[in-house]
């Protein structure tokens, strides 16, 4: 059996940053699964040229896939493809959001219970009871008591959501700080706060680039899972709400396309989101490049 990588070994056998990055874009599904997640980003921020927001009724109602519409129109006589697009810009904004809060409170958790032992009882405790806790009834629940908003539903999934990334980074930061070079900079006098910023912290940058792709897939999941059972906002569109409305009119039956095309956006970017986090951990991971 081959010796384990020492710290200095493990750097040398991991790719930098932009090697990295060709070798995940060299890669046909990490390339695909760019291309969606840029193409998607292209669409949130360009909505305003891209389709007329939704709003009042229209004369072409409940009409099918067409040149005029191309994902057809609701029974209000509103575009779909125009809801989806719209949709796209608030589903996005609230799955990155809430992926930041869940990442920062995660990250800062995790690498103090790593590192800090009297920390490590109490965040260990309260990260497992949070795991714990039944998520989605908890989420209905403040998601009805509050003020419907998109910050609200942001805030709501970002807080439920960091107890994952913290056991992540808590896991993998606990390996790091039993490495020589952290005692080493123990021995030379070095701060906690400079040895979890200045060493834990760097190698554990490209776990917390996973997780923001996951965890922000999986806040756009919840979104639209609280948007479909009327706990969104109601003066934004979002795919949550286009699947409401669908639901709400009892046209579901004969108007397919009113469901298939927030569907298909919803699954288009979790599984871009999933892939891309896989292929890009594939990359940083020694053990699969030859190292």
């Amino acid at each position: 059996m081959s010796a384990p990588l020492m710290p200095e070994a493990a750097a040398e056998a991991a790719p930098t940053a932009k090697p990295a990055w060709r070798a995940f874009l060299r890669q046909p599904s990490g390339l695909l699964a760019a291309a969606v997640l840029a193409v998607m980003v292209v669409v949130a921020l360009a909505a305003p040229l891209i389709a007329d927001e939704p709003v009042g009724t229209g004369n072409d109602v409940l009409v099918g896939p067409s040149g005029a519409h191309w994902f057809g129109t609701d029974d209000l006589g509103q575009d779909i493809f125009a809801q989806v697009v719209w949709g796209t810009r608030t589903s996005l904004m609230i799955g990155v959001a809430a992926s930041l809060i869940a990442i920062v409170l995660g990250t800062a958790i995790g690498l103090a219970s790593a590192h800090f032992r009297p920390v490590d009882a109490v965040g260990t405790v309260v990260t497992d009871v949070m795991l714990a806790l039944p998520t989605l009834p908890l989420m209905i629940m403040l998601a009805a008591i509050v003020n419907p908003s998109v910050w609200t539903l942001t805030v709501i999934i970002g807080v439920f959501a960091w107890p994952e990334v913290a056991r992540l980074i808590r896991s993998q930061g606990l390996v790091v700080s039993a490495m020589p070079y952290i005692d080493g900079a123990r021995v030379l006098g070095a701060s906690g706060w400079r040895i979890v910023t200045r060493e834990i912290l760097p190698a554990v940058v490209p776990l917390i680039v996973v997780s923001v792709l996951l965890t922000a897939s999986r806040a756009v999941i919840s979104e639209a899972g609280l948007s479909f059972l009327g706990l969104g906002d109601p003066d934004s569109w979002s795919w949550g709400r286009i699947l409401l409305n669908a639901q709400r009119s009892g046209v579901v039956a004969i108007a397919w396309w009113q469901t298939l095309f927030p569907s298909l956006a919803i699954l288009l970017l979790v599984l871009a989101a999933t892939v891309a986090g896989m292929r890009f951990n594939d990359i940083r991971d020694p053990r699969r490049n030859g190292g």
